[in-house]
């Protein structure tokens, strides 16, 4: 892997968003700091909408104002454009 590829973020914390996202989680920094000891999910989501399209929700919610993100329900993953750390998910059919 080229190291302009790992700039923004490690490939296994853009796996585990998309892989979540699919699997209908709704997200936090938070929950990504606990699971995979990540702290990018704002940038890896940016890149998600803006560079690969997906159509990904988000609000900011309860006392603390932490945003929460998760993917349009509905989305048909046949049609999602994936990173390259995550094409394996495209291919699997189920984000489990």
């Amino acid at each position: 892997m080229l190291r302009e590829d790992r700039f923004y973020s490690n490939p296994s914390q853009r796996f585990w968003v998309c892989q979540s996202l699919l699997a209908g989680r709704t997200l936090t920094t938070k929950t990504e700091i606990r699971e995979v000891n990540g702290w990018r999910l704002a940038a890896i989501i940016h890149a998600l909408i803006h560079e690969f399209g997906w159509p990904i929700r988000s609000e900011y919610r309860g006392k603390d104002n932490i945003k929460h993100y998760w993917l349009t329900p509905g989305t048909d993953r046949t049609r999602l454009k994936f990173p390259r750390s995550a094409k394996a998910l495209a291919q699997e059919g189920d984000a489990a």
